[in-house]
């Protein structure tokens, strides 16, 4: 009979109660800040929920109210500078964040609220109603809180979505050498989003001073936590990542500030990230001013029995027992609360004129609609002044392309302690995969190349934190282009839409490598060209060089902006002998620099990466004077528009090539911009050249008929020529 032996995790999992002693200890001032917040935050999100059974939110209103006690007991004695995100359901981590912040953790719940305080209120309100006063000018709105000031990192619309984010934020207060930490707040629905586990591995194999703090409030939406998780007691999880866990009752503040205080003792020594569960009650439906009961999958009875155990109401009865307050004293505070509410929907909203008995939002208040683009991505004049192509030395030097991918990084990261390296086997091989990184773990050391796990979704989140932190510049490798759909919501929801999202002002300075590897044999989920999705997908520029000069002035202006740049390589241009100025590689070529690669008249021909030289082939072998243009650029904002058009001008007809498939093109976008702006100018429909509608498959034969190459340019030029008549 086999031997077996019980195994148990290194883990502790710890359940925290408060006792009478532990209140008798409490720091009274604590026990103020914490009573004073918890009604500020509950007047605050009843305000929110009259406004919106009014009408008057637009979009989403997701009360806190119920859940105070596990925001305000985390939160109240953190600094400054510790930080903290969450999710949908954030107003009260934002509130308390911003409140404690702005009062330094000293309110008195029998004095009146500052100033400060009332600004707090007035901005947060601001926001979720969408106006320009909002912390993100209107922007953000319920969802998407934001003040770096106050550490508050931003909560987040999908669910799970923030853990990579303050994974990042994490180790950017690790490795700058503070003692700070930074809190993820996330609900039991996303306690089983991939995301949150791959950030609570990513956590504890670097030991980032992280808490993930679990608000178990029973449901997601109308779904209760025992429906879709074997195991509801959620801080379990850290058993299988080595990750120390607390449950607490959430409803009881003081014994959520024990096991955040312990937790944060822990974080601040050194010693890795913590889970933290509170069981906490959501005392109305996932939107709006109903409860549960109300939409039948929750009974009037549970409610009322969530109710009894108000952590407001444990917090007046505790504090009036410890004669810290009188009954009194609490119900003046509850008024104050309500007359700052009163006053700060005054200030917003107004009687309207033409609805009687209504009242809309003060019209003088909302956002210019010539705000609306504004913020999608900087301006790029953190480029200004920096040395161009133009001014490179004359001479030459030989390179492998890939060379030159690796020593233009190496520069780099010389001249900015700042940029990091991290993705799949960059610390190892020589270089990683194909050699992009060669030299960098033996020069720079494992504290800025980062060799991660397979976790797509949460190494590039982490880097979106550490992006919008502005401590660090990442540079993430995917390996291939097709894994941006594993992290497509960190790429797209995330770093793309952060700037913008949360006002406009917040520098995300990231980039992102990858290779097309068409004609490599990888098959279908290896082999994307990533150009079409991300020219669609907003706040992302994409850099695509033809040769190692232009890679090296295209990598540098990336690595100088303060927005996400996509790099996209191409493995048939690794291997290829190249030159490069002989100096030092500090040149840039900056957005709006196309480059004409041979002059002509008949047709202009719009290419990039390796499809540029399959396009001067096809030129020459079919004897057609066209002028070709090497894009380099490829981003709406960034692509070289005044070549295009003076191109046109000239020719009256415009091929596009590239090589991958026709459904992810970024051929198809291009066809229709150039159509609207220069249709006047064109003597016919734009022509492109792309591979097949599927996607390149195993098989030489097939992987061959399905992408483009020299012969299909042959036949797009010939079709063209056509067009104007000629045989």
């Amino acid at each position: 009979m086999a031997k077996r032996r019980r195994l148990q995790t290194d883990a502790d999992w710890t359940e925290i109660k408060s006792t009478a002693a532990d209140w008798r200890s409490a720091d009274p001032q604590l026990l103020k800040t914490m009573l004073s917040e918890m009604h500020l935050i509950r007047a605050f999100e009843e305000t929110v929920l009259d406004l919106a059974s009014e009408g008057l939110v637009h979009g989403p209103a997701h009360s806190s109210i119920g859940q105070e006690g596990g925001a305000v007991g985390s939160i109240a004695s953190l600094r400054s500078t510790d930080a903290v995100n969450g999710s949908h359901r954030g107003h009260h981590q934002f509130l308390a964040k911003a409140l404690t912040h702005v009062s330094k953790g000293d309110l008195d719940p029998t004095a009146d609220y500052s100033a400060e305080v009332e600004s707090v209120v007035h901005r947060t309100l601001s926001e979720i109603l969408g106006l320009s006063e909002g912390f993100c000018r209107g922007r953000g709105g319920s969802m998407h809180l934001q003040w770096f000031e106050a550490g508050a990192l931003g909560t987040n619309a999908i669910v799970g979505g923030g853990a990579p984010i303050a994974a990042g934020n994490a180790w950017a207060q690790l490795h700058d050498g503070t003692s700070d930490v930074t809190i993820n707040y996330l609900g039991d629905g996303a306690s089983q989003i991939g995301s949150v586990l791959e950030s609570m591995n990513l956590a504890a194999t670097w030991k980032l001073p992280l808490a993930f703090f679990i608000e178990n409030n029973l449901y997601a939406v109308s779904t209760r936590a025992d429906e879709i998780s074997a195991d509801p007691r959620f801080s379990v999880r850290g058993q299988g990542f080595s990750i120390p866990s607390w449950r607490v009752d959430g409803m009881d503040p003081l014994a959520v500030h024990i096991a955040t205080t312990e937790a944060a003792k822990r974080m601040r020594a050194g010693e890795g990230p913590v889970i933290i569960e509170a069981e906490v009650y959501r005392y109305f439906h996932q939107n709006g001013p109903y409860p549960g009961s109300a939409f039948g999958y929750r009974s009037k009875g549970e409610e009322e029995e969530w109710k009894e155990r108000d952590p407001l109401s444990l917090m007046r009865r505790k504090m009036i027992e410890l004669d810290l307050i009188s009954d009194a004293e609490v119900s003046d505070l509850q008024e104050r609360c309500k007359e700052v509410m009163s006053t700060t929907v005054d200030q917003l909203i107004e009687a309207d004129p033409e609805n009687r008995g209504k009242r809309r939002i003060r019209t003088n208040l909302w956002p210019s609609p010539d705000f609306v683009n504004v913020g999608v991505r900087g301006d790029a004049s953190e480029l200004e002044g920096l040395p161009t192509l133009e001014t490179a030395s004359s001479e030459r030097r030989e390179v492998k392309f890939v060379g030159a991918v690796a020593e233009v990084m190496n520069r780099r990261m010389h001249d900015d302690e700042r940029i990091v390296v991290l993705g799949e086997d960059v610390h190892k091989l020589n270089g990683g995969t194909n050699g992009a990184t060669k030299g960098l773990i033996k020069e720079f050391g494992s504290g800025r190349v980062l060799g991660t796990p397979i976790s797509e979704n949460a190494f590039l989140g982490l880097a979106g934190g550490l992006a919008l932190d502005g401590r660090f510049r990442p540079v993430v490798e995917f390996m291939y282009p097709d894994f941006v759909w594993v992290a497509a919501d960190q790429v797209f929801n995330q770093v793309g839409k952060a700037r913008h999202m949360f006002g406009g002002d917040n520098p995300v300075p990231l980039v992102l490598r990858t290779k097309v590897a068409m004609g490599s044999g990888y098959g279908s989920q290896h082999l994307m060209d990533p150009a079409g999705i991300f020219a669609t997908s907003p706040g992302w520029r994409i850099v695509a060089a033809s040769n190692a000069t232009d890679y090296v002035g295209l990598m540098n202006a990336a690595l100088a902006l303060e927005d996400p740049v996509l790099v996209i390589e191409h493995v048939d241009l690794y291997g290829k002998k190249d030159t490069v100025p002989a100096g030092d590689l500090d040149y840039i070529i900056a957005p709006g620099n196309a480059a004409v690669v041979r002059e002509g008249n008949d047709l202009t021909v719009l290419t990039y990466l390796s499809m540029v030289e399959h396009s001067r082939e096809a030129i020459e072998q079919s004897q057609i004077d066209a002028e070709l243009i090497d894009l380099r650029w490829l981003d709406r904002a960034s692509i070289g528009w005044t070549t295009i058009e003076a191109s046109i001008r000239k020719t009256n007809a415009v091929l596009i090539v590239e090589q991958g498939a026709q459904g992810t093109s970024y051929g198809g976008w291009l066809a229709d911009e150039i159509q609207r702006r220069f249709f006047d100018w064109l003597d016919q429909p734009v022509a492109r050249v792309s591979g097949q509608e599927a996607s390149p498959s195993i098989s030489r034969v097939l992987e061959r008929a399905a992408i483009a190459k020299t012969e299909e340019v042959i036949h797009g030029l010939e079709s063209v020529r056509r067009g104007f008549g000629e045989v």
